[in-house]
């Protein structure tokens, strides 16, 4: 039986290139969403909080679309046709954004943009594993983190472009948002439009009955050795509804205790988000346990839940590691604008031009992470299969974590530029190791739902950080945003040490 064949370089190129279009999209939202929050109204200790939606939005909406396009097959094949139409979906929302006229109304816009680049963005993940043999993965999803960080390097830095380049005033009155901002995300836009339709029109999927021929023919080598054995990795079975019933109740009282707690100590209204979920995860599980005693085996709740239980060994000790590393990143994204503009530039007023000059220059810093990340994609897609990728991957989150953690040692904001290039590492790290590994552990007509549910690991501990972290930088920091890079240090430096539980691959 034929093996999937390894693609050429310019084939692997064009699947890739649509990455860099949402990633543009994604970046004006990291690195402008907090301005604008700031610009229409909200203080230090509302801003992680309206951040929810981001990781709310990717906890609803990736497994579901994972979900759905492992199922799908029709003429643009079976993930493109995520791509072209949350494409369509993101640059709509992209356009809309910056005109918010109300804080509520941008808040709102948050959940309806991060939806739309999930529809496009989870399906990339598993297109390289359902495109590349084993032997490509690493270079496939460093080649993601390339475009990742080209497109993001130039989105972060565009509204200082905006303003230094082409004149556009990056000031505005109170509660308006500056036309740099505005015309940044138009012009982010109409390039994730036009990048991600690349890919879509220059691509051609396998059929399921390839990808089934392929996947037989992976097995037959790893019987001799040859290779990953990715079968003696991945859980194998069914959970028995009294399983999710018995697990469905603890979870919801639990979930239930913790918000009474919550209540009568008095403690913030922002601590049932999380202990909201908890009940409502009980639930699932419970309708989940009552489906299956009734005969219901099929459909996206239960068998999504059911892979969440039965998710490989692997997959269960990255998810430690993911959850201090996008802790981390969240802390970051949601505290370098009031922290730099704050600690470095001195001005908390979105009306002044040193808070205006500060966020700008917040923007130039995450351009320089993410070309930072270009070059650290070749730098771990040539040592990854050397000194291991558990390794590497560990020496990168220390360095990002140094990179934050020293923000409160740095003074003069050109200095930040080194900072926030050791970040850099570890943001090439996390967008690439993780899903090589990944990969290599699951089959692949469940590559979609298992991309997926591994975004769970990567939105709940960013729920946890929006949760917690005004309120510990507000009661505990008398609402000073540097400390919140303070604890986006100390996560990703934990996430560097967990690192040493995952398991070295075979090959």
């Amino acid at each position: 039986m034929k093996q999937k064949p390894q693609l050429g370089f310019w084939q692997i190129w064009n699947m890739c290139f649509g990455f860099m279009g949402i990633q543009f999209g994604f970046e004006l939202q990291v690195g402008n969403v907090s301005r604008i929050f700031q610009t229409l109204g909200a203080n230090i200790d509302e801003i992680a909080i309206l951040w929810v939606a981001a990781p709310l939005t990717g906890l609803i909406v990736q497994p579901i679309i994972g979900y759905m396009s492992d199922k799908t097959w029709n003429r643009m094949g079976r993930r493109r046709p995520y791509f072209f139409y949350g494409a369509i979906l993101s640059t709509i929302a992209l356009f809309i954004m910056p005109s918010s006229p109300t804080l509520w109304i941008a808040a709102g816009m948050l959940w309806v943009m991060d939806a739309s680049f999930n529809v496009a963005m989870e399906p990339f993940r598993a297109f390289v594993g359902d495109m590349l043999p084993e032997r490509q993965r690493s270079l496939g999803y460093a080649m993601q983190t390339f475009f990742i960080g080209i497109g993001a390097s130039v989105a972060a830095a565009l509204p200082w472009v905006m303003t230094n380049i082409f004149d556009v005033s990056n000031t505005a009155p109170a509660g308006v948002i500056p036309e740099s901002v505005s015309y940044a995300f138009y012009t982010g836009g109409i390039i994730l439009l036009v990048c991600v339709f690349w890919t879509v029109f220059t691509t051609k999927e396998y059929s399921p009955e390839e990808l089934e021929a392929f996947n037989k023919a992976s097995e037959e080598a790893e019987k001799q050795n040859d290779g990953l054995d990715i079968t003696a990795m991945r859980e194998e079975g069914v959970v028995p509804p009294a399983q999710h019933n018995k697990g469905g109740m603890l979870w919801l009282v639990i979930g239930l205790a913790a918000s009474a707690a919550i209540y009568f100590l008095g403690w913030s209204y922002r601590l049932h988000i999380l202990s909201g979920g908890v009940a409502v995860f009980g639930l699932l599980r419970l309708l989940v346990a009552k489906q299956k005693a009734a005969g219901q085996s099929e459909g996206a709740l239960v068998e999504i839940t059911d892979d969440l239980m039965l998710m490989p060994k692997i997959m269960k000790q990255l998810a430690v590691v993911q959850f201090f590393s996008w802790f981390a990143m969240f802390a970051m994204w949601s505290f370098t604008i009031p922290a730099v503009t704050a600690y470095h530039f001195g001005s908390s007023d979105p009306t002044t031009t040193l808070y205006n000059d500060g966020a700008d220059w917040a923007g130039v810093l995450n351009m320089v992470r993410n070309l930072v990340t270009i070059g650290a994609a070749i730098f771990i897609a040539g040592l990854s299969n050397k000194i291991g990728r558990r390794r590497i991957h560990m020496l990168n989150l220390f360095l990002g974590g140094v990179g934050l953690a020293s923000f409160y040692v740095v003074t003069d904001p050109v200095w930040l530029l080194v900072s926030m290039g050791l970040v850099g590492f570890a943001w090439a790290s996390i967008l690439s190791i993780p899903y090589s590994l990944l990969s290599s552990a699951v089959a692949h007509q469940k590559m979609g739902i298992y991309m997926g549910v591994f975004n769970f690991f990567i939105v709940i501990p960013q729920i946890v950080a929006s949760t917690t972290l005004g309120l510990l930088v507000t009661e505990l920091f008398d609402g000073q945003a540097i400390y919140g890079l303070i604890f986006a240090g100390a996560s990703m430096v934990i996430a560097a040490l967990v690192t040493l539980i995952i398991e070295k691959p075979k090959a």
